[in-house]
C-alpha cells in the first residue's frame, strides 16, 4: 500500500489507504458530470471527469453541440496515488466550496474547444435514491448520486469564436456519482448474454425561478419500475417536497425512439396533482465520442497508456447523423402552472419495453 496526500485528512472509512476503495469490484467509479446551456438551441456543453481506482485510470471528456457541430475533446492517464489530483492533460475540476461552487477547465488545445467556467449551485446539492440493479447474478449498478441545478460564469471558445458566459443567461445541472456501474474494457458476457438489453430511462432535473424539480424514471423490459425520484427542492433551503410516483408519457417521432415532447405527471401525497410539459430543445447524443460505450477503443476507464493521452473528435450534422444514437442529453424546456423552466432532459429507450409492442 502507498500513502497519498489525502491520507493526512480525517476522512477514512475503512482500514485502507485513501487510494484504495472498500470494494475490489473492477467497475467502481467516482465521477463528475456538468452541462452548460442558455435554455435555447444555441449551444450545449457537457463535461465529465471520472476516476476508476481499481482500473488505475482517470479520464475526462468535453462535448459541445453548436449549430451543426458535435465536437469532443477527451483525455486519459494513469490514476496514480493522488486522487485529489484531477488534472488530465488540459482538463481540471476544482472544488472551490464543497456542494456550492466548482471550477471546470479545459485549457486551450489543438482540438478547437476550450473553456474556463465557474459553477454556482442554485439549490442545495440533493442526494438521489441509491441505484441498485442486479442482472442475472451480477450486481451491475450500485451507486449513489447528488444532483444540483446552477448557473455559470466564464467563457467558452469553439474554434476561433469566443463565447462569454454570464450567470444571468447560462444555466445548467450537475451531478456527482460514485459506486459500481459497467466501465473499462469489455468483459466476457457469460450469462449476461441472456439479458434483454433494455434501458428505459428518463432523467430530468429542471430549474424554475425559486425551485427545482428532480425526476428519475427507469423501467425494465416488462415496464416494472426499477428506480424513481420525484422531489421539489426549494432554492432557499426549505425541506424537499416529495411529489409521489412520476408518470412519464413521451411522444416519439414516427418510426423512431426520438422524443419530440413528453408529459410528466406528479401526484404529491395529500397535495394537488400537476403535469409538466417537456420539450427537448437541443438534443446531444452523449455517447458519441465521449467514452460511454459506442467506441470500442475509448470507453470510460479504458487504459490508454501512462498518458496523458488527449484526442479530438468532430462530427457534422446531418452528414454524420447515422452515428448519432444512444443516450440523449437535451436542453429541456419545462412548463407547468404558468411557470417556464429549463434543465436537462435525458432519455434512452433501448430494447424491448411495453411502450414498443413487437419491437426489439
Amino acid at each position: 500500500m502507498a500513502l497519498s496526500p489525502l491520507d493526512d485528512h480525517p476522512v477514512h472509512q475503512t482500514a485502507q489507504v485513501m487510494r484504495h476503495v472498500a470494494t475490489s469490484d473492477r467497475n467502481f467509479y467516482d465521477r463528475y458530470y456538468f452541462n452548460c446551456h442558455a435554455g435555447t438551441d444555441e449551444l450545449m456543453l457537457i463535461v465529465g471527469l471520472g476516476q476508476y481506482p481499481n482500473l488505475g485510470v482517470t479520464d475526462a471528456f468535453a462535448c459541445v453541440r453548436h449549430g451543426d457541430l458535435h465536437r469532443v475533446v477527451r483525455a486519459s492517464r494513469e490514476l496514480g496515488p493522488d486522487r485529489m489530483n484531477t488534472g488530465i492533460g488540459p482538463f481540471r475540476v476544482e472544488v472551490v466550496e464543497g456542494l456550492k461552487r466548482l471550477r471546470v477547465i479545459l485549457e486551450p488545445n489543438e482540438h478547437g474547444l476550450s473553456f474556463e467556467l465557474d459553477w454556482e449551485g442554485t439549490i442545495p446539492a440533493t442526494l438521489e435514491p441509491r441505484h441498485f440493479l442486479r442482472w442475472q447474478e451480477r450486481v451491475m449498478f450500485d451507486s449513489v448520486r447528488l444532483a444540483q441545478t446552477g448557473r455559470w460564469t466564464g467563457s467558452i471558445t469553439i474554434g476561433d469564436q469566443g463565447i462569454p458566459v454570464t450567470p444571468d443567461r447560462w444555466l445548467g445541472t450537475r451531478d456527482r456519482s460514485w459506486g459500481v456501474r459497467p466501465v473499462g474494457e469489455p468483459e466476457p458476457p457469460g450469462i449476461q448474454a441472456n439479458n434483454s438489453g433494455t434501458f428505459y430511462w428518463l432523467y430530468a432535473p429542471m430549474r424554475f425561478d425559486d425551485h427545482a424539480i428532480l425526476c428519475i424514471v427507469q423501467e425494465d423490459e416488462h415496464g416494472r419500475r426499477l428506480l424513481e425520484e420525484a422531489v421539489r427542492v426549494w432554492s432557499d433551503g426549505r425541506e424537499e417536497e416529495y411529489l409521489g410516483r412520476p408518470d412519464y408519457r413521451p411522444v416519439y417521432a414516427p418510426d423512431t425512439r426520438d422524443v419530440v415532447e413528453a408529459v410528466i405527471a406528479f401526484s404529491p401525497p395529500g397535495g394537488r396533482p400537476f403535469e409538466v410539459r417537456c420539450t427537448p430543445v437541443l438534443p446531444v447524443h452523449l455517447m458519441v465520442g465521449t467514452g460511454y460505450g459506442l467506441e470500442p477503443d475509448w470507453r470510460h476507464g479504458m487504459y490508454q497508456g501512462p498518458g496523458p493521452v488527449v484526442q479530438g473528435v468532430t462530427y457534422r450534422l446531418p452528414d454524420d447523423a447515422a452515428r448519432m444514437w444512444g443516450l440523449v442529453d437535451a436542453v429541456g424546456r419545462f412548463e407547468y402552472d404558468g411557470l417556464v423552466g429549463h434543465g436537462l432532459f435525458e432519455y434512452w429507450a433501448l430494447g424491448p419495453h411495453p411502450s414498443f409492442p413487437g419491437q426489439n
